[in-house]
């Protein structure tokens, strides 16, 4: 959520901004309200002061001893007109923070100008793009004549868009998460922290994925209003939800893998071959939480981090900076991680990495003591996928298959696969 007063003095810029996000203020009636908001308080402000005033002069004729009743019937249905009053007050407010609640988080001054993912500027590459004596394979052909991925038994169990790992692929999926969080563990310094996977409308609300994106997640049947975690960003960052962190403990970070759940409402007939894009899914994901002149560097501190991952498996990737109109909601700057993959001849995301200032903490009043003031202030927040589990599957099995229809397992990964160096799908 943006700060109220910079709506209130700065609305023309900020409807402006926001247009880089292909969001348009709507100016008229903020401005509108604003008027109203304003012309009710001050009637509430002189209705309390007269208030006051009547009390003490009620309070000193009876000390008096004077007759107070006619003071008493002057102000008879004072208390009605002022509780009437504060009522249209917080109903104005109401409105106006229905409206502020939808409202994008400013982009920074660095994202590109565009409407779509084709507009996203290239920050720079790593790696040299694999190259066969063999046509590359995607991975639905490379693993479909062992069944050890299947999205049609997954089908069968529950629907479209989720699959069935089994023997040597399931344990790499299970290596490669065990492998990330080692590195942002034991390399990167971050915490590892375990959260429920489901979440209260409140956790929704603080990381902006309520109440404008409902459509794209997975509620529960029930009267509690839970839902299914969308991502770990959400119960992780809500930790320091209606918290005080001491100055001593920040900055904190924390790393956590969890089950995802989307239900793409959005994205309907997109990327149905294969793992890319699942109602079910596993990241492994970073969470910043930290002072203000901090979350920019931080930004890019964590996006190197889920770099090291790439780098250490050995995938080619590239970032980008996101342009405006391909910005999420709460973002303000975005670096998308792309890797490469052989049998889409092309990058596909494998992590997004998020600055959203305090955008995140003012919807959920997560905040730090300055030792300096002694004052609470918001803390800003970051986060990224470190990295997005079955997609890291998919850029392995398609960048380090061999033209026999075998997988070579990678070096780092070897540990965790009880030291086997290649999957072999049946291949002779």
């Amino acid at each position: 959520m943006l700060d109220p007063r910079l709506i209130r003095h700065e609305l023309t810029t900020i409807a402006e901004r926001l247009r880089v996000k292909g969001f348009e203020l709507d100016v008229e009636s903020i401005q509108s309200l604003e008027s109203k908001r304003k012309a009710v308080q001050v009637e509430t402000e002189e209705l309390q002061a007269l208030r006051n005033s009547q009390s003490k002069a009620i309070g000193k004729a009876k000390s008096q001893g004077e007759d107070i009743q006619p003071l008493l019937d002057a102000v008879s249905d004072l208390g009605d007109r002022l509780d009437t009053k504060k009522a249209e007050l917080d109903g104005i407010q109401a409105e106006l923070n229905d409206i502020l609640m939808a409202v994008p988080n400013l982009p920074d001054a660095s994202v590109p100008a565009g409407l779509s993912e084709d507009d996203n500027e290239e920050v720079r590459c790593w790696g040299d793009i694999p190259e066969y004596s063999f046509e590359a394979r995607d991975h639905v052909d490379i693993t479909h004549d062992s069944g050890l991925m299947s999205f049609e038994q997954a089908s069968k169990i529950t629907g479209s868009r989720f699959v069935a790992l089994r023997g040597p692929v399931a344990r790499m999926h299970r290596a490669l998460t065990q492998f990330m969080l080692d590195v942002h563990t034991q390399e990167h310094g971050y915490e590892e922290v375990y959260v429920p996977y489901i979440v209260n409308r409140e956790s929704l609300t603080g990381t902006g994925q309520l109440p404008k994106f409902e459509e794209d997640l997975f509620k529960l049947d029930d009267d509690r209003g839970f839902y299914l975690a969308p991502t770990a960003e959400v119960p992780v960052t809500n930790l320091a939800r209606n918290e005080i962190i001491d100055a001593e403990s920040m900055p904190q970070r924390f790393v956590c893998h969890t089950p995802c759940f989307r239900s793409e409402a959005g994205t309907y007939g997109k990327d149905t071959r294969g793992m890319i894009r699942q109602h079910q899914f596993e990241k492994v994901e970073l969470v910043s939480m930290v002072r203000q002149e901090d979350s920019s560097q931080e930004l890019e501190d964590l996006t190197s981090h889920a770099e090291a991952i790439l780098q250490k498996l050995g995938l080619a990737y590239r970032v980008v900076n996101l342009c405006g109109g391909d910005l999420s909601f709460a973002s303000t700057k975005t670096y998308d991680l792309e890797v490469w993959l052989p049998g889409q001849n092309k990058y596909r995301e494998i992590s997004s990495c998020s600055n959203f200032l305090d955008f995140q903490a003012r919807r959920m009043q997560a905040r730090w003591r300055n030792p300096e003031t002694g004052k609470p202030e918001l803390i800003h927040t970051v986060n990224g996928s470190g990295l997005a589990i079955g997609r890291t599957l998919v850029a392995v099995l398609e960048n380090y298959q061999q033209e026999d229809g075998s997988v070579l397992v990678p070096q780092v990964l070897q540990p965790f696969m009880a030291g086997e160096t290649k999957i072999s799908f049946g291949a002779d």
